[in-house]
Parts: structure tokens; sequence; C-alpha cells
């Protein structure tokens, strides 16, 4: 299941990475770079994206390991269609209140991160104040990333919720290292028309889930999954 698991992500990440240019371009154009060098600054901002995927990786690693306990419990199909409907419920918001998904809970989590990274915008241009930078930044609110863990939940396999996070943030790095270069090139207009089309992959990303959990036996699209590992056989001597 390793291409699936890789294609998914990326393509996912790929189509997040409009969303990523909308909401987070600014911040990406912030870093300062402008008197760095252009392979220093190239290095600056791959550390920068780099350590996205670092955090992306790591909530792989932590969802993973909650779907891998929701898969051997035997609840993963109907978790599956549960978690489907709710993305598409979060979509059906997002195509009504113009809006993405944000957890007002996490606010106060969220103050803090942006307090951080406003402190080593001032700090320096490092290269690891950069991987730290983008460490952060992956833990921003994004509804994109939720999404995704959503796809990392839905995984048997914890290596795969892992391998599936990461491709997502690798899905975003060229759009995300294009901006840096091509600010000039993405005005408000293009911004909002990406933003038009996030609502879009999350209703495909709802409606994979769904399948997903019904179990179809569709290659890539809803493969014959067991619902739970088995049972030990105990041979006789």
């Amino acid at each position: 299941m390793l291409w699936p698991v890789i294609i998914s992500g990326f393509t996912l990440g790929a189509a997040g990475s409009l969303h990523c240019v909308g909401m987070c371009g600014p911040l990406s154009l912030a870093l300062p770079t402008y008197h760095l060098s252009k392979p220093k600054k190239f290095l600056s901002l791959f550390l920068y994206q780099f350590g996205r995927i670092i955090t992306y990786s790591v909530l792989g690693l932590i969802f993973g390991l909650a779907g891998r306990r929701i898969y051997v419990s035997g609840y993963q199909q109907g978790f599956s269609i549960i978690l489907g409907s709710i993305v598409l419920m979060f979509a059906a918001m997002y195509f009504i209140q113009k809006h993405s998904v944000h957890l007002s809970f996490l606010n106060r989590f969220y103050l803090f991160i942006q307090k951080t990274i406003s402190k080593l915008l001032r700090s320096g241009t490092r290269p690891s104040n950069f991987l730290i930078m983008g460490i952060a930044n992956g833990l921003l609110p994004c509804g994109m990333v939720y999404i995704a863990i959503a796809g990392a939940l839905a995984l048997t396999k914890v290596n795969d919720s892992v391998l599936f996070m990461a491709m997502f943030g690798a899905g975003t790095l060229p759009a995300m290292m294009a901006v840096a270069y091509a600010s000039q090139m993405i005005n408000i207009e293009v911004r909002q028309l990406f933003r038009k089309a996030v609502p879009v992959f999350i209703t495909i990303m709802g409606v994979i889930l769904i399948l997903r959990g019904l179990n179809l036996g569709i290659p890539f699209i809803s493969p014959q999954i067991p619902s739970s590992p088995g049972q030990a056989v105990v041979c006789p001597i």
C-alpha cells in the first residue's frame, strides 16, 4: 500500500498548497532572507519548509498510533465513515460560511506559537532559526492540515500515517518555495481564487474517507481491508 499512500498524501498536499499560498504565503514573504546570498536564501527557505514537513510527520506518528488503536479494536470501517461525514460537514461549512475550520479551544496554544515565530523572526538569520520557525509554523491552525490528519487517522499502519503526512508536507513544498521567489505574481485576486478551490478538495477527501469505510474493494479508493488484524492460530503439537 506504499504507492497509494505516497500519491494520495502528495496530491492532497499539492491541492492544499493553493490554500497555503493564500493563508501562509504572507508569513513566508516576511522571512528575513532579502540580505542573504542566493544559495543561503534557498537553504534558509528550504529549511523553513522542511521544518513544516517534520511537524506534519510527527503529527502523522501521533495520530497514526491513534488510528492503529482504532483498527485493532475493530472499528476502522465505521470510524472512517464517521470521519468522512465530519469532513463533508466541514466542507459544507466552508461553502456556506466562506471560512476554513478553526479549533477555537486551541487559541491559547496558537498564540504561543505565533509569539515564538515573531521572536525568531527578530533574532537573526541562522539556518537553525528557519528550521525552528518551520517546525512552529506546522503547528499553526490550518484546515487542510486537519483534513490530512483525518486521512492519517483512517490508515491502518502507523508508518503509513507518518508517510502520508510527510508526503502531504512535500506536496505543499513546490508552491511555498515558489511564492517566496515570485511574490509579485501572487496578488490578492490569485489568493482568493486559490481559497475558492479548497472546499472542493475537502469534499473529495470526505468522499474518499466514506468510500474507504464502505470497503468496496476498489483499488486505491476503497481497498478491501479487514476490520481487525485477526486472532492468532495455535497449532496443536
